[in-house]
C-alpha cells in the first residue's frame, strides 16, 4: 500500500466514525499533520504525527501502518500509537460542572426560543472559544 488519504486513514483507524466527518475536522482545522494544517486529501506516511482537537482535548497519534479499510477496534494498535499526553487524558477525569438555570415552578417545558438560549449556553460552556 504506497499512498492513503488522510480522511480515510483517520476513518480506517476509527479516530472518526464516518469518513465525512473525518474530512470536515480536517478542512476546520481540528486536524495537524506533524503541527501543520493541510488538506483531507494529503497522504499519510508511516511515522507522521496527528493531533486531533475534540471537545476540550487533542489526542495525539503515531502512524504505524498504512491502512484503507475500516479495521476492527482490536486491530488499531497495530496501525497507530496512541500518544495522547497524560495531561491531555487528565482533562477527561476533571469533575464536570454543572449549570442549574432556573425555572418558575409549573411554567411548562421551556418554549424554542429558551431552548435555543439554553443550547447556546451549553455549547459554549463545553466547547468554549477553541484557539485555532
Amino acid at each position: 500500500m504506497d499512498n492513503i488519504r488522510l480522511d480515510k486513514y483517520l476513518w480506517a483507524v476509527r479516530v472518526f466514525k464516518t469518513r465525512s466527518d473525518a474530512a470536515e475536522a480536517i478542512r476546520t482545522n481540528k486536524v495537524l499533520v506533524d503541527g501543520s494544517y493541510v488538506k483531507p486529501s494529503r497522504e499519510v506516511k508511516i511515522g507522521d504525527r496527528i493531533d486531533v482537537k475534540k471537545v476540550r482535548l487533542t489526542y495525539s497519534y503515531k502512524v504505524l501502518d498504512l491502512v484503507s479499510s475500516r479495521q476492527p477496534a482490536a486491530k488499531v494498535p497495530e496501525y497507530c500509537l496512541n500518544i495522547t499526553p497524560q495531561e491531555e487524558l487528565d482533562k477527561l477525569n476533571v469533575p464536570r460542572e454543572t449549570i442549574f438555570v432556573m425555572r418558575d415552578r409549573g411554567t411548562g417545558r421551556p418554549t424554542k426560543k429558551e431552548r435555543r438560549e439554553l443550547d447556546s449556553l451549553m455549547e459554549d460552556f463545553y466547547f468554549g472559544d477553541e484557539e485555532d
